[in-house]
């Protein structure tokens, strides 16, 4: 054989190689941010880093820096499940300090619901674990809200 053709079937297996790399899906490719608008006090440390670890879940975050009583009245989240921020996903509302895979799962499973909620502030969830906290964690519980109001849980973290 010439070297001119042991040249071309490098080449040859190089592509076929490729060409099986990608069609097993061996080559991953990142999924666009999920766009999420959130509404907060402009002064919350804790909400914005809620807000960095959204981010570092590929979500993309536009913030509304005006409070969130207004957004939640409007939102239909009831008063007894508030916290201090609230937030709009693919036409779910998020309650306050939400992990980001629990938002995944309600993305993934589509409940017919209002959204998840984890009413006031527990230390241990998402924005709520930095080192001013010592480590500590409280259990808690992601709750899933129905549109009637109602809510079951969701997630439970210990």
């Amino acid at each position: 054989m010439t070297s001119k053709m042991k040249s071309l079937n490098l080449k040859r297996r190089s592509l076929l190689s490729c060409l099986l790399a990608l069609s097993s899906g061996a080559v991953a490719v990142a999924a666009s941010p999920v766009s999420v608008q959130v509404w907060k006090d402009p002064n919350c440390g804790c909400c914005k880093d809620w807000i960095d670890h959204l981010e570092k879940n590929n979500f993309s975050i536009k913030v509304m820096g005006q409070g969130n009583n207004a957004a939640r009245a409007r939102l239909g989240i009831p008063k007894t499940f508030a916290s201090c921020h609230t937030a709009l996903v693919q036409g779910y509302v998020i309650e306050g300090h939400v992990p980001a895979s629990d938002i995944q799962r309600l993305l993934k499973e589509k409940p017919q619901a209002l959204g998840l909620a984890v009413p006031g502030m527990p230390i241990g969830s998402p924005g709520m674990d930095g080192p001013v906290y010592g480590g500590k964690r409280d259990a808690y519980q992601v709750l899933l809200i129905q549109k009637d109001g109602t809510s079951k849980v969701f997630q439970a973290h210990a």
